[in-house]
């Protein structure tokens, strides 16, 4: 099934998730010491691999990281072709002050929040939506 390309439904239909729990970034120069079951995220860069895993097995492991985030996932199967929607909603989450860190990934968006904002994130990931689904 292709996803939505269309901006305008893509928005009206976020449908934004706030899954429970702490993350975080770790740099790590091999992945292979972590579960693979567990790891959220797993990118590969010059300087070695990132992962996104629960900060409570990143503390079990000792791993260091700089921040704890929430996850916020947005439901509507997004392609990765779609055109400008990370930038709605990141412009949307900036205007208000919350930092974000996206993953889009094949069927959704992925959205890392400051744990202190997610509740904000998600007010402003809902009103956005319902704008969009009121401008229709």
């Amino acid at each position: 099934m292709a996803g939505l390309t269309d901006l305008q439904q893509l928005l009206s239909a976020m449908q934004p998730k706030l899954w429970p729990g702490e993350y975080v970034f770790c740099a790590v120069s091999s992945p292979h010491t972590i579960d693979q079951q567990k790891i959220i995220g797993l990118f590969r860069e010059q300087e070695g691999c990132t992962v996104i895993i629960e900060k409570e097995l990143a503390d079990a492991m000792q791993l260091s990281y700089s921040s704890v985030a929430a996850w916020i996932t947005l439901s509507v199967h997004s392609s990765l072709e779609a055109v400008g929607l990370t930038a709605a909603f990141s412009s949307a989450l900036a205007k208000e002050g919350v930092s974000c860190n996206v993953i889009a990934a094949f069927y959704h968006d992925h959205i890392f929040v400051s744990k202190n904002d997610a509740l904000k994130a998600m007010d402003i990931l809902v009103r956005l939506s319902a704008q969009k689904n009121a401008d229709s």
